[in-house]
């Protein structure tokens, strides 16, 4: 069983990168875990459509670059179907069952590009609002660790 992460940017506040210590940790007893942090891109203030289109299209080739032909990729994007973490856990097993490396992405500040988007074989939202990327990561390295645990028989909160 394989996992990995591929973020735009690095969490740069010490509380963050414990907070994903410690799932990545707890993470470790289920499956081999790895987190791939790409730079983030500058965005200029006050930037055209076009100059953050260009933005979303470079760091989607530098996502895609990481991801393998057969890697299962869960993109987390907002307009995407929500599950709750029973419906998580079993979409993760049946993905694992098939023998393949799930690659989950969060993109930069921008969000993902449409090539990251069509190569993802399922889109994942949290919620319809916006988070901020660190947050979003730690819910989602809580999220799996809690599908993880679901997958094992063993007790979670609900």
């Amino acid at each position: 069983m394989s996992m990995a992460l591929i973020c735009m940017g690095r969490l740069k506040e010490k509380y963050w990168r414990d907070a994903a210590a410690e799932y990545e940790k707890r993470l470790s007893r289920y499956t081999r875990f790895e987190t791939i942090e790409l730079p983030d891109l500058p965005e200029p203030q006050n930037s055209s459509p076009a100059i953050e289109q260009q933005i979303k299209e470079k760091e989607g080739a530098a996502i895609l670059a990481k991801i393998r032909p057969d890697d299962a990729v869960i993109a987390l994007c907002i307009d995407a179907k929500q599950l709750d973490s029973v419906q998580l856990s079993k979409k993760l097993t049946q993905i694992q069952d098939g023998g393949k490396r799930i690659v989950f992405v969060i993109g930069g500040s921008l969000g993902l590009s449409d090539a990251v988007v069509a190569r993802a074989n399922v889109k994942l939202s949290f919620s319809p609002m916006t988070f901020p990327h660190q947050l979003a990561r730690i819910m989602l390295l809580e999220q799996v660790y809690r599908a993880c645990k679901i997958a094992a028989g063993e007790r979670y909160h609900k």
